[in-house]
């Protein structure tokens, strides 16, 4: 494929934009090769300037379910612009999408909506400390939830540590009440709380992780994280940003049966539009503003056309739940059709499914938690994607990423994809 225009226009800006992006992964940096600059999307496919065609495995990063230019969305969307942008006011249809999202979620007894996952989550943790009363949290090192500034922290050594700043900008100050644990490790959680004489406001988690690759949660792993919690008078928050929707219905509490206290959300639930959303029972929730004197607002939040795409895909998904054991089973043969090319040319390599959601490591051994993906050979993925996208493919342009299946996509696309995976592995055995 020829990325002559897609290479000129990453010129041009890199000269305006900072790297050339507006999200660092769009770089391309941990893979080879220039990022193709998209003019289109159609169902399962992306066209770039250059006239190039891909089968999108990564669906603006999870929520397009139904791929890009849905019929129906894209009607509810130009709709509701026809009756106007942003009204900064009250609207019905953020009741209506607030009363979807409440049926679906046994957690949730109320939700207020947002304009992104970052915001989500860091509202959600404002809201548990608010309601605690206590200020340090746990996060689980590779879990991601968005840029904000008491969770950009990196590991330190030992089970349990205070978090230090991994980006200049943030002050050592905000970071020093985020302790660090190990994924599906109980003892690191456990030695959390003995580091935490004045208590732990939360413990938040993605419970299908999507930013260290695909890494679900154990089960039991969950079941010893919700009674700890509970145990401490601590609360427990699922960041189901990416997994809400898309690991079934009601996310990863439809396959777990794990109860969180607070849940985070996005992506999907706008439908490609920007929002994010989080809720609780109804006595967490009235500690927010302005029941409550938990400040959190935003003049953009439940803004009226992210609230139609979403109210229209919601109702979509709720109206054929089969399509999800269609949506996993495509998902399965992808990545069984990736395992046996890859042991086709003598290639470590493991492979996960959760629901729409996949996942592969260049890897010999099951990835449990993030110093596992770590030993995950970056560097014949670099080569793996490239050769995927020259044929076609387009994959999350780093290991580190989990991938979607969307409904427009066909079995014959499925094989197509495997087909060009088959020849990829050979030449990078």
């Amino acid at each position: 494929m020829a990325y002559d225009k897609s290479i000129a226009a990453f010129e041009e800006a890199y000269k305006v934009i900072p790297g050339g992006v507006d999200s660092p992964v769009r770089a391309f940096s941990g893979v080879e090769g220039t990022p193709p600059f998209i003019q289109r999307g159609e169902g399962a496919y992306l066209f770039d300037i250059d006239g190039n065609r891909y089968i999108d495995y990564v669906q603006s990063w999870g929520p397009l379910i139904f791929g890009h230019a849905d019929k129906e969305i894209e009607t509810s969307v130009i709709e509701a612009v026809q009756r106007g942008l942003s009204f900064g006011a009250p609207t019905t249809i953020e009741t209506e999408l607030a009363s979807e999202i409440v049926t679906l979620f046994d957690s949730i007894d109320k939700v207020r909506f947002v304009s992104s996952g970052t915001e989500a989550v860091m509202s959600a943790i404002r809201l548990a400390r608010g309601v605690t009363g206590r200020e340090n949290i746990v996060k689980f090192t590779g879990c991601y939830h968005g840029h904000s500034d008491s969770l950009l922290v990196q590991a330190g050594s030992g089970l349990a540590t205070f978090g230090s700043p991994s980006s200049p900008g943030v002050p050592a100050d905000l970071t020093k009440h985020t302790l660090l644990a190990t994924y599906n490790d109980i003892e690191s959680v456990l030695k959390c709380f003995e580091e935490s004489p004045d208590g732990i406001a939360c413990v938040i988690i993605e419970p299908i992780a999507g930013n260290m690759g695909l890494v679900p949660a154990d089960e039991a792993f969950l079941e010893e994280l919700r009674c700890l919690c509970t145990n401490h008078g601590a609360l427990l928050i699922f960041d189901e940003v990416m997994s809400g929707f898309r690991a079934s219905l009601s996310g990863a509490q439809g396959i777990s049966s794990v109860k969180p206290d607070m849940v985070t959300l996005g992506k999907v639930i706008g439908a490609g539009m920007p929002v994010g959303a989080f809720g609780a029972s109804a006595q967490i929730m009235a500690h927010l503003s302005p029941e409550g004197p938990v400040y959190q607002a935003g003049t953009l939040s439940g803004n009226p056309v992210a609230m139609a795409a979403g109210l229209t895909s919601l109702r979509k998904l709720k109206s054929n739940p089969s399509l999800y054991v269609s949506l996993g089973n495509k998902a399965k043969k992808l990545m069984d059709g990736f395992k046996k090319a890859a042991d086709a040319s003598n290639i470590p390599f493991v492979t996960d499914v959760r629901g729409s959601m996949f996942g592969f490591f260049f890897s010999d051994k099951p990835v449990r938690n993030f110093d596992d993906a770590l030993e995950n050979d970056t560097a014949r993925f670099a080569k793996f994607h490239k050769g995927m996208l020259d044929r076609g493919i387009y994959l999350a342009c780093s290991s580190f990423e989990a991938g979607f299946i969307c409904a427009a996509m066909t079995d014959e696309m499925i094989d197509e994809t495997i087909k060009a995976a088959y020849e990829v592995m050979a030449e990078i055995a």
